[in-house]
């Protein structure tokens, strides 16, 4: 009986491995290894400053926040990914100069637009008649719609992204680690902080297509952390949270097509195990030592 059992689970393998193969030859499972894969290398190099900066419920509200600029797109029958961008720039831009201009805590305002913004964005959406398709794709993502403009837009992010961030490296490090250092040895802050602010709303908005606005914050959140918990080098951190993220989104794409399973939570099933796997990992070294 048993290995009957192991015969068909086999088979039932190198079935899903011939399927996925064969799934591969179509160009829209090409677009999307390729879309996650940009995304992992994005969300990585993001992720560094954004768990350093303490910006991930930062990400988190602006991720929500664009169920309200999708839920316009459809009712100004508008491309929603067009509005999309748009929205979340602009969300992200003010809730940093509300966090600037008020005495209130960076949490507590977070936690006031994020709930106004939803509010907005589900009062919208019930005002949407017929398919709500649009709008299913925001909460849960749907990478293999993704099509040649996603990826263009995804890949002028990264580009706008890595130029920013590595050509000024050494004053971002500084500027994480203490801003009143930095800017007593003139680095411009305030500039800085908005220009990684506008990327990082642009990066969610891009990601939201493939993992949806209730997992986005993962491909910010969790490569970052891995990287972090094996090294507190900050150039190997960044280094390793992009391969982590990158490998990690692949591998994800390759468990979806073969399981059939959903790709954006597949993805960030792998990230969370390879979290873990490292997390046990470095416990048991410790105790070994």
């Amino acid at each position: 009986m048993n290995l009957f059992t192991d015969w068909q689970i086999t088979g039932l393998a190198v079935a899903n491995i011939q399927d996925f193969v064969r799934l591969l030859q179509f160009p829209f499972m090409q677009r999307a290894i390729a879309g996650a894969v940009l995304m992992g290398i994005l969300g990585g190099l993001l992720g560094c400053f954004v768990t350093l900066r303490q910006l991930s419920f930062f990400s988190h509200a602006v991720g929500h926040a664009a169920l309200v600029g999708v839920a316009l797109g459809v009712l100004l029958q508008l491309n929603p990914t067009w509005m999309l961008l748009p929205f979340s720039l602009v969300f992200g831009v003010i809730v940093l100069y509300l966090i600037d201009k008020t005495d209130l805590a960076s949490d507590s305002v977070l936690s006031i637009v994020l709930s106004g913004a939803l509010a907005i964005g589900v009062i919208l959406a019930s005002l949407i008649k017929g398919y709500r398709g649009n709008l299913m794709g925001v909460l849960f993502g749907d990478i293999l719609a993704i099509d040649n403009t996603d990826l263009i837009l995804t890949l002028l992010v990264l580009i706008g992204s890595s130029l920013f961030l590595l050509s000024t490296l050494r004053q971002q490090i500084l500027l994480t680690l203490n801003a009143d250092v930095a800017q007593v040895q003139g680095i411009p802050v305030q500039l800085y902080r908005y220009g990684f602010v506008v990327l990082l709303s642009l990066a969610v908005a891009v990601a939201i297509k493939a993992v949806g606005v209730l997992l986005v914050n993962a491909f910010l959140v969790i490569p970052a952390s891995t990287a972090k918990l094996i090294s507190h080098h900050f150039t190997r951190f960044l280094v390793l949270s992009v391969i982590i993220g990158s490998s990690s989104s692949f591998v994800g794409m390759m468990v979806s097509g073969m399981f059939n399973l959903a790709s954006g939570p597949s993805i960030v099933l792998v990230q969370f195990l390879v979290f873990v796997a490292v997390f046990i990992w470095i416990k048991l070294t410790m105790k070994a030592a």
